[in-house]
């Protein structure tokens, strides 16, 4: 079998506005294999969120191939596609998506929700990931009595309670102060190297990057070639 988790070739995703046509994405190939730690970099508006969207099948390429874990993303349905990302892919968003009125427990339980999974499975399951996060005193609190870099590893802790084979983090510490990024950013290191988990990372901080194993930089919706950046990047 091939370590070889995510392929895309020719990949493309155009947007019309306003009558006008917006090109986010053109002709991109990335390999990914297993147990890699990938960095996705450039500036804002370079495409880069909108990649990590299409391999997780939040969004649908115009044009190009995607296949991730072998399945052609493109052949699913709507439905198909649904129960094939909780299965297969957790994901941790910039602004966490906690939900207010439900505990850090109950917020990371949410994906189990859709496995068949008893309540208690379910809670154990969940209680187990938190822990795995560093939040086992935390389990009952409520997003609002969490600091920002414990509520993005609640969020960590539920994209991974489904034990996914993919993690997918689009800015991951974009909205924590330097100490609560750098927990953050330790932690997907960690489950990189200690669990063997695949992650895509999406970021611009060049700090963030360096806990990857590898870097791709996109510029202007171009995925450059590998070892190459943007003419004008700065590094930090």
């Amino acid at each position: 079998m091939s370590d070889r988790v995510i392929s895309t070739k020719g990949l493309t995703r155009e947007y019309t506005r306003d009558q006008f046509k917006v090109m986010a994405l053109h002709n991109a190939s990335l390999d990914v294999n297993k147990g890699e730690f990938v960095a996705l970099m450039g500036p804002s508006g370079s495409g880069k969120s909108t990649l990590l969207y299409l391999i997780a099948a939040m969004d649908r390429p115009t044009d190009g191939e995607i296949q991730v874990l072998g399945q052609d993303l493109r052949a699913l349905s709507r439905g198909e596609i649904d129960e094939w990302r909780n299965a297969h892919v957790g994901f941790v968003f910039q602004s966490f998506n906690l939900i207010p009125v439900l505990t850090a427990l109950e917020n990371v339980e949410l994906p189990l929700k859709l496995t068949s999974l008893k309540k208690k499975e379910r809670l154990e399951h969940a209680e187990t990931a938190l822990k795995l996060v560093g939040l086992g005193d935390r389990v009952h609190h409520f997003p609002k009595q969490l600091s920002g870099g414990q509520e993005q590893r609640v969020a960590i802790a539920r994209a991974l309670v489904t034990d996914p084979d993919i993690i997918l983090a689009d800015e991951p510490t974009g909205n924590l102060d330097a100490a609560s990024a750098n927990e953050v950013l330790s932690l997907l290191h960690r489950l990189n190297q200690e669990y063997g988990k695949t992650i895509v990372m999406v970021t611009h901080d060049p700090h963030a990057a360096r806990f990857a194993t590898k870097v791709r930089f996109l510029d202007k919706g171009e995925l450059l070639e590998d070892g190459k950046k943007p003419a004008d990047w700065i590094s930090a």
